[in-house]
This record gives structure tokens, C-alpha cells and sequence, in this order.
């Protein structure tokens, strides 16, 4: 008796499984939308309202315990608790390992540490999930950057721009490195 409660405590206090965990929304449509409205913004500041409304897709979790994590990692990371952000978004990858935002911002707490190689085998995996994760191509290039690996980087600058012309990562453009925008 005294064993089998152990053993229903431990499963109680085990992280909840991946399959428990819903698919992400499907913001495909709305995030096509929003590249569309973005190539065409007239302004700088209607590209940036037009960012912020991408930010709020990708942050859409799948389901509440999904955006309680994620939103935990992100107050941690604003206050610099980059350890702690890191333990969340390990957990949100653990229970959501579909949902791109989990890996998108494990990846900008290790590009902060300045562990570039970590950062972008997890930006390789938010592009697996997300192909159109704007955000997650110009901090890849930031990445490649970091790991001086210039080339590369203006080209997936590059295609981040080709989305969204208003990034601010823009000004790491080098003229004259490719087919100018």
C-alpha cells in the first residue's frame, strides 16, 4: 500500500508527456497574411505593428499549461534569469517538442550566453516546424554571425528580409554580398 502510493505520488509529480500536449495552431494563413502586409508596409513603424502582430501567433501556445511555461521563460529572460528561462523552455520543448516558439526562444537564451552552435541547432529546429518563422531566420543570421560564418548569414538575412523588409536586423545587411534587396 505504502509502495503503490509512492509510486502514484512520483507519476504525480512527473513533467507532463509530450502527448499530452495538443498541436500548436495552425496560424499559417493569418502568418501569410502578415508577410503579404509586411513586404508592402509604406513605413518603418507599419512594418513594426505588423512584426508585433507576427509575435503574437508564434507566441500562441497550444494549450494554457503550454503558455504558462512560455510565458515564465520569457518574464525570466526579460530579467536576465537566463538559467531559469533556459529550465523553462526545456520544459515547454519536453511537453510541446511540435511547437516552434519552445526551441525559437531556448535558442535566443543560449544566443545571449553567446553559445552560438547550441542556438542554432535549436533555430534549425524552429525552422523545421515553422518555415516562415521570420524572427527565427534573422536570429539565425545574427547567429551566423556570431559564429563568423558571414556568408552564410547574409544569405538567410536575406531571405528574412525578403518576408519582412522592416526587421531591424536589416542594418547586418552587407551591400554587394548577394542579390540586393
Amino acid at each position: 500500500m505504502i509502495r503503490a502510493s509512492l509510486i502514484a505520488i512520483g507519476l504525480a509529480a512527473t513533467p507532463v508527456l509530450a502527448q499530452d500536449c495538443p498541436p500548436a495552431p495552425d496560424h499559417t494563413e493569418r502568418l501569410t497574411q502578415l508577410i503579404a502586409e509586411a513586404q508592402q508596409a509604406p513605413t518603418e513603424m507599419a512594418g513594426r505593428l505588423i512584426s508585433n502582430q507576427m509575435w503574437e501567433l508564434w507566441a500562441d501556445a497550444p494549450d494554457e499549461p503550454a503558455q504558462e511555461i512560455l510565458d515564465a521563460g520569457l518574464r525570466k529572460r526579460r530579467a536576465f534569469d537566463l538559467l531559469g528561462a533556459r529550465t523553462d523552455f526545456d520544459r515547454l520543448i519536453d511537453y510541446c517538442p511540435d511547437y516552434a516558439e519552445g526551441y525559437n526562444q531556448r535558442a535566443f537564451v543560449n544566443f545571449i550566453r553567446q553559445d552560438y552552435e547550441l542556438a542554432l541547432i535549436d533555430l534549425d529546429r524552429t525552422l523545421e516546424r515553422s518555415p516562415h518563422h521570420v524572427a527565427a531566420l534573422a536570429g539565425k543570421a545574427l547567429t551566423l554571425i556570431g559564429l563568423q560564418r558571414d556568408e552564410e548569414a547574409q544569405i538567410v538575412l536575406r531571405q528574412a528580409l525578403a518576408m519582412n523588409p522592416w526587421l531591424t536586423e536589416r542594418r547586418f545587411l552587407v551591400e554587394g554580398t548577394g542579390e540586393e534587396l
